[in-house]
C-alpha cells in the first residue's frame, strides 16, 4: 500500500464490505480481504456462498443462477461500497467488476471454496483518466 491511504484503509473497508454483504444476503462471508496499491482496491470476501448457493451451484444450470444473481447483486449494491471507498480515499471509483466462479465458489480458479472477489480501480490522483500508456507493465 501507498502513502496515499491510510495505513486503517484495508481494515475499515472489510469490515463496511462484511456488513454489507451481510445485510444484503443475510449470510456473512468467513472473511475478508482488503489489498490496496495507488490505483486499484481489491476485495475478497472468502466463504462468501450461502450453503444454499453452494447447493445450487453443483449443476451447470444453478451455477449460472448463482454467478448472475451475484453480478446482479453487485450491480445494485456497488454504488454504496464505491461511496465508502471514496469517503475512506478521497478518490472516486473509476471501474468496479465482480468475478464469481460459482461451481467451486472459486474466482478465476485461484481462490478457496466460496469467494467473491470486487476489483475497484480508482481515478489518477488528480482526478484525471489515466491514459493506457500511463500503466506500467507487469515484468
Amino acid at each position: 500500500m501507498t502513502n496515499s491511504f491510510k495505513s486503517t484503509f484495508p481494515q475499515e473497508l472489510a469490515e463496511i464490505a462484511l456488513a454489507m454483504q451481510a445485510e444484503r444476503t443475510g449470510h456473512s462471508p468467513k472473511a475478508v480481504t482488503v489489498v490496496a496499491s495507488n490505483e486499484t482496491v481489491v476485495v475478497t470476501m472468502h466463504e462468501a456462498l450461502t450453503p444454499a448457493e453452494k447447493l445450487l451451484a453443483r449443476t451447470a444450470a444453478g451455477a449460472a443462477q448463482v454467478e448472475d444473481y451475484h453480478r446482479a447483486l453487485f450491480a445494485v449494491s456497488c454504488e454504496a461500497l464505491r461511496q465508502e471507498i471514496k469517503r475512506l480515499t478521497g478518490r472516486r471509483v473509476r471501474e468496479a467488476a465482480v468475478v464469481l466462479e460459482p461451481a467451486t465458489g472459486a474466482i478465476v480458479h485461484a481462490f478457496t471454496s466460496g469467494t467473491v472477489v470486487q476489483i475497484f480501480q480508482l481515478e489518477a490522483p488528480n482526478g484525471e483518466p489515466r491514459a493506457a500508456s500511463d500503466a506500467k507493465p507487469h515484468p
